[in-house]
């Protein structure tokens, strides 16, 4: 199991971890399996060790756990993208990005001639889209376009990321069809400046070395809207982090998106050395590695892997709950006064709920005041303080004085 930066096991280490245990019969599980060939993309994969395989897993409050080769080091490659993509989105806009590439599933191999009408590549997470989205980053004075994506990736996984140079080197000398889709995307009007220089920032972005814990720091990121949960930083927006799951959900897994929705339904992203990251909002970020790849490119154990913990601990992002969690702590009466005390991050479905609990509770005629405590609120979107401020304004017209405790003291909650 991972120790020091990233914490120790939460029960010491003397017990085992419920956490590592299910990391670690997962392990045994699916080890077994062999399929798949380790990627002949780029000849320097093909060195990776067949029977390699680690399994990580980074919670939304920054704990860390992991079984099988944790600190095993390879490199990143195609699971860049998503990471990209939300640095261009942070400097540019979602609509300015996508006058560049476009934000559809491509149905076809992750390195496929796939462009739109418009002459842009169908999304971000094929290599062409890839490129494109390389290109928009801007370098400054002090730190070229790659040095800025190597920091930002550096935060997402919360320390210093080094580069693989055989890797790089091995890329730059026979990425002849990416430089192929560059020319492509230039010709398209889409990719800005010069096609070679943005090609090998991307064969650099690809060789950036990471461990599979560094994958669950970097998803938990995404996960929890922007905040590497392990360092306390905010990396992106939570919009921006928003943005770049959708994606990820429909075109992170290739030509395999569809199925592995069905059966998982984790926003993630595959590389061909056999890394795949998958982020389940608001719980937690997940790093597989196993080198032997299926057809599409994604690694046969990572996605066995995740396929049993998806299943087994209910963590498809479309699970429905049996019964809706309610906003409201508490509720209580003394004499007409009532006072309602709320808990968690209210959104508009939240503040809905409490909105018709209200009108229930004051159709008691003996209700004269009514006082909204949100001392247990941890985040209120817009959306929720303006509803909840309508109802209010509506009871204080029909004759019940009403009010909420400062909202300014809240956080804001995401809409999602």
């Amino acid at each position: 199991m991972v120790d020091g930066a990233y914490g120790k096991d939460p029960r010491g280490t003397e017990e085992t971890n419920p956490v590592v245990t299910v990391l670690e019969r997962i392990c045994a599980e699916v080890a077994p399996r062999r399929e798949g060939r380790v990627s002949g993309f780029i000849p320097e994969l093909a060195e990776a060790d067949p029977n390699a395989f680690g399994l990580a897993a980074v919670s939304a409050h920054g704990r860390c756990y992991s079984a099988g080769e944790d600190e095993a080091a390879f490199t990143v490659q195609s699971i860049s993208k998503p990471f990209v993509y939300a640095m261009a989105l942070e400097e540019r806009g979602l609509d300015d990005v996508h006058t560049h590439v476009g934000a559809e599933p491509s149905g076809e191999p992750f390195n496929a001639i796939s462009l739109d009408e418009q002459g842009r590549p169908e999304n971000p997470m094929i290599n062409a889209g890839a490129i494109v989205t390389t290109s928009l980053i801007r370098g400054e004075e002090s730190r070229s376009r790659f040095e800025r994506i190597r920091a930002v990736l550096s935060s997402f996984a919360g320390r210093h990321l080094s580069m693989d140079e055989d890797s790089y080197r091995s890329e730059a000398e026979t990425g002849h069809r990416n430089r192929a889709l560059g020319h492509l995307s230039m010709a398209g009007g889409v990719l800005e400046g010069s096609v070679e220089e943005a090609v090998l920032d991307y064969f650099r972005q690809c060789a950036l070395n990471v461990t599979v814990v560094d994958l669950a720091v970097m998803a938990s990121t995404l996960a929890s809207g922007g905040v590497n949960p392990v360092t306390g930083e905010r990396v992106v927006s939570r919009r921006t982090a928003r943005h770049t799951l959708s994606v990820m959900t429909s075109c992170g897994m290739y030509d395999r998106a569809g199925e592995w929705a069905l059966r998982v339904g984790i926003p993630a992203k595959s590389g061909v050395s056999g890394g795949i990251l998958a982020a389940a909002p608001g719980a937690f970020g997940v790093g597989v590695f196993s080198p032997p790849l299926d057809h599409a490119g994604n690694s046969v154990r990572g996605v066995a892997a995740l396929e049993r913990l998806s299943e087994n601990y209910d963590l498809h992002m479309l699970r429905i709950p049996s019964e809706p969690p309610s906003p409201v702590h508490s509720m209580t009466r003394a004499g007409g006064t009532l006072d309602v005390h709320l808990r968690g991050d209210i959104d508009f479905l939240a503040a809905e709920q409490v909105v018709s609990r209200l009108a229930e509770a004051v159709d008691d005629a003996r209700v004269t005041s009514v006082t909204v405590e949100l001392e247990r609120v941890s985040g209120l979107s817009q959306a929720a303080r303006s509803l909840l401020t309508a109802e209010l304004d509506d009871l204080d017209g029909a004759g019940v004085e009403a009010s909420m405790s400062d909202p300014s003291t809240v956080g804001e909650a995401d809409e999602g």
